[in-house]
């Protein structure tokens, strides 16, 4: 069995969904072989040197998963792209890039955060050149912490009013991009988070059928895609 799932935006705020998630860890997630985290993880990452003590928990936590075997992969989100090799290393789990094309159960598949997919945004697709530039990288990463703590709050709230602004369709993916990026990928399954819409959108690509399977985010509930003999399902429960 192997368990994905995207857009926890952990922070101290929501102690519901931090302790919903170390449930998870030591219920469902310590039965699988492998554990997926397609980003935004965190609610907001100003670089591993600003761990908090809140953040080394989760990584404690992780690594102790990983401990008992279970794999962990995590791959950056729009609120958490500074995410590095020191968190990794600490959390005992293995940075994808993004995208990725991994095996689940036998079937090669696609794997995104999904906000690269977003292109009819282009205000947030011009900032995420920008941001995910190596030279911007760079700069940011040796900026004090104090300036990269105004940034986030700055980026984070901006984000948050911008996003009730935006037509639900501009936010959403670009639908005609999906069918070309599983093409150059060859693969039939593409798996994203970012839009917070969770489904199963049936495709067909080259003749044969696809899918775009939608992570859901953990909020009012948690959501985990289960990948196992039987196939993909998703399914909501409770984070009490």
């Amino acid at each position: 069995m192997i368990l994905l799932i995207s857009d926890l935006h952990l922070e101290e705020e929501r102690p519901d969904i931090t302790r919903a998630f170390l449930h998870f860890l030591e219920t469902r997630a310590g039965q699988a072989e492998a554990l997926y985290i397609l980003g935004d993880f965190f609610e907001v990452w100003i670089g591993d040197d600003a761990m908090t003590p809140f953040q080394r928990s989760i990584a404690d936590s992780l690594h102790a998963l990983s401990e008992r075997g279970t794999r962990i992969y995590l791959m950056h989100g729009n609120r958490d792209f500074m995410l590095g090799k020191g968190f990794c290393r600490a959390a005992g789990c293995t940075l994808l890039g993004d995208p990725s094309v991994v095996e689940l159960c036998g079937e090669r598949v696609l794997l995104m955060h999904g906000d690269s997919l977003c292109t009819r945004d282009e205000g947030y697709m011009r900032l995420r050149r920008l941001l995910r530039n190596p030279l911007s990288l760079f700069i940011l990463r040796n900026l004090p912490l104090s300036t990269r703590r105004k940034l986030a709050r700055k980026l984070r709230n901006e984000s948050r009013t911008q996003t009730r602004m935006k037509a639900s369709d501009i936010i959403d993916v670009t639908p005609e991009l999906i069918p070309r990026v599983l093409a150059e990928h060859g693969v039939q399954t593409l798996i994203h988070g970012h839009t917070h819409r969770p489904a199963m959108h049936e495709l067909e690509v080259n003749g044969q059928p696809a899918r775009r399977i939608v992570l859901g985010d953990w909020d009012r509930q948690g959501w985990a895609l289960q990948v196992d003999e039987k196939g993909f399902q998703q399914a909501p429960f409770d984070l009490s």
